[in-house]
């Protein structure tokens, strides 16, 4: 990626934001990735109820949504069960603006779906074509114990229910209909440059 323009890696993040991911050399909070197949992705996340120690977990997730961007050139959203740590905690980076989500819970969900092909750090190499609510909204605290209410459309709304799913323990590849709802990225990818 070095030496890409930041329009190519994430057109809609401010310019600043992309030049310190693109110096990103992998901090000291940089974690394993869990992995499909790994039994604590199926886990239930418990609310974070320690200030501190939510503190130190959400900049771990920043940190290794940093790594993974950095080295993989895509990614948006993080939950802190996909670092093993089984708190309902979430770092998105996404359409130019940071959300640190502590405690979300959905307050809505629209009736209107949309079908896509979602991808997800766990599986980075496989697609998974889907269904999304169009609009969602949450509640969700801050890191200093605020509530906060976020209404969210389209791919927001998409990656706020992907997030979500994981501090559930549901996994994108558990609402495939099918096995023709599943390809590699690498498959999806050639497809794609076709159209």
């Amino acid at each position: 990626m070095a030496g890409e323009p930041c329009g190519v890696i994430s057109p809609s993040l401010p310019e600043r934001s992309c030049q310190r991911l693109l110096a990103y050399d992998g901090g000291m909070g940089v974690r394993r990735i869990l992995e499909l197949g790994d039994d604590t992705l199926r886990r239930v996340s418990a609310p974070a109820a320690d200030p501190q120690q939510a503190r130190r977990v959400m900049q771990d997730l920043e940190d290794t949504l940093a790594d993974f961007r950095r080295r993989h050139g895509f990614g948006r959203g993080i939950s802190a069960i996909q670092i093993g740590e089984p708190l309902r905690l979430i770092f998105l980076l996404a359409e130019g603006r940071r959300y640190e989500l502590v405690n979300p819970v959905f307050v809505e969900k629209s009736a209107e779906w949309f079908e896509m092909w979602d991808d997800c750090f766990s599986f980075p190499d496989l697609m998974v074509r889907l269904r999304r609510h169009v609009r969602v909204v949450i509640e969700h605290e801050d890191l200093e114990g605020g509530r906060h209410r976020l209404e969210a459309e389209h791919a927001l709304a998409e990656l706020i229910q992907h997030e979500m799913d994981h501090l559930d323990g549901v996994l994108a590849v558990d609402h495939a209909r099918s096995s023709r709802d599943l390809m590699t990225r690498r498959e999806w990818l050639r497809q794609q440059s076709r159209i």
